[in-house]
């Protein structure tokens, strides 16, 4: 299906793969989420490679409506001893750093890191797609509009869906031509964008196959899905699993979750549906 080099090492999937949330902050949206203690962070990376996870995504600043601006020394304090820690305990797990500042980045990936995601797609730190590059590791490339503190504030598009693949287009080829080998691509659902602008997205994954790069799509418990429900964060990991089985019918390669297990189940009956022909939709009728 793709493939990535991390650091030397390279990976083949076959499938879709899994990217577990792990936030070392203390205001990430999702309570659940959040871990800040070393046996804490080490108990959850071991419960989501337990569940199938393949990817750990560590996190030290929250990119939430209204969150705080930190500094990148605070992020990195932040980071950096999960990294560490579960880059030891388990070393066959590949660590993503979920930050847009390329100091955390280099440092991050100096800790064990061997992916970097970031949700400007390099964007607001221009030094980020060179630093990048000079690391050797793959690069998540996201669709965020405007700045991080005001993304989330009126956001206007003409045609949202070819706004976002042009962007990924354009950005993911400066990401190339830098000497990035390995870009991933992800719509930004839920960055700079409102819930109908959302659904407009994912309604439309499969276009963004042209861009031929592995799509990563992060829907798991965002307000796209519990405010559409009226529920909380807390209650949102059934409309979850929906969203992500669309988005694996739809091509998404791999899913940034919460929920390892739940994600897994939607991994194996969407192949299975497709192994048994088409993308699993018969709209034609047949006599029985």
């Amino acid at each position: 299906m793709f493939t990535l080099n991390c650091k030397g090492r390279l990976f083949h999937f076959h499938r879709p793969v899994i990217m577990g949330i792990l936030n070392t902050t203390p205001d990430s949206f999702y309570e659940g989420s959040r871990f800040m203690g070393e046996e804490g962070i080490l108990q959850q990376a071991e419960k989501m490679k337990s569940d199938g996870a393949l990817i750990i995504d560590i996190g030290g600043q929250s990119t939430r409506p209204g969150s705080e601006r930190i500094s990148a020394g605070e992020e990195i304090t932040r980071v950096i001893g999960a990294i560490e820690s579960i880059h030891y305990n388990f070393p066959e797990l590949i660590i993503s750093i979920d930050t847009y500042h390329a100091v955390v980045a280099r440092a991050a990936v100096e800790a064990g890191a061997g992916i970097v995601n970031d949700i400007s797609g390099g964007m607001y730190d221009k030094a980020m797609i060179e630093t990048v590059a000079s690391l050797k590791v793959p690069f998540v490339c996201t669709h965020a509009p405007g700045e991080a503190g005001t993304m989330h504030q009126n956001p206007g598009y003409g045609n949202v869906t070819t706004e976002v693949f042009d962007f990924l287009v354009r950005q993911s080829g400066r990401c190339r031509e830098a000497g990035i080998n390995d870009v991933i691509i992800d719509p930004g659902i839920g960055f700079g964008k409102n819930i109908d602008q959302n659904f407009e997205i994912i309604n439309n994954l499969e276009k963004f196959s042209i861009i031929n790069r592995p799509l990563l799509l992060g829907v798991s418990r965002k307000g796209t899905i519990y405010r559409k429900l009226g529920i909380t964060p807390e209650q949102a990991v059934n409309g979850t699993t929906v969203l992500n089985t669309v988005g694996l019918l739809k091509g998404a390669a791999i899913l940034r979750v919460h929920d390892v297990k739940q994600a897994i189940e939607a991994i194996v009956l969407t192949e299975s549906l497709k192994e048994a022909g088409g993308n699993g939709f018969n709209q034609g009728s047949s006599a029985m």
